[in-house]
């Protein structure tokens, strides 16, 4: 298990990713969306259809999830790229 600031971190370090911070409440989001200009917000298909009114606002994206996919397994394979460093847990 990570801590959240190393996920955050893993996060920012990607190239598509302007901004990465915490969310306090599901209930602010439309704040965050405000406060940080953001022009999509992603969420997993387990919430799909569930962030649809902030379309005014941003592009609303919802992923899949891969039940097969270990996200340990996937950030083992980012660390393994040469030249790409990230703290360890």
């Amino acid at each position: 298990m990570y801590r959240e600031e190393h996920r955050m971190a893993i996060v920012k370090s990607l190239a598509c990713v302007d901004q990465v911070f915490v969310e306090e409440s599901l209930e602010l989001k439309g704040q965050y969306i405000k406060e940080h200009s953001a022009d999509i917000l992603v969420m997993g298909d387990d919430w799909a259809g569930k962030f649809d009114h902030w379309n005014d606002l941003c592009k609303v994206v919802y992923l899949p999830r891969t039940a097969e996919v270990s996200t340990t397994d996937i950030i083992q394979s980012i660390r393994e790229e040469p030249g790409l460093t990230f703290p360890r847990p």
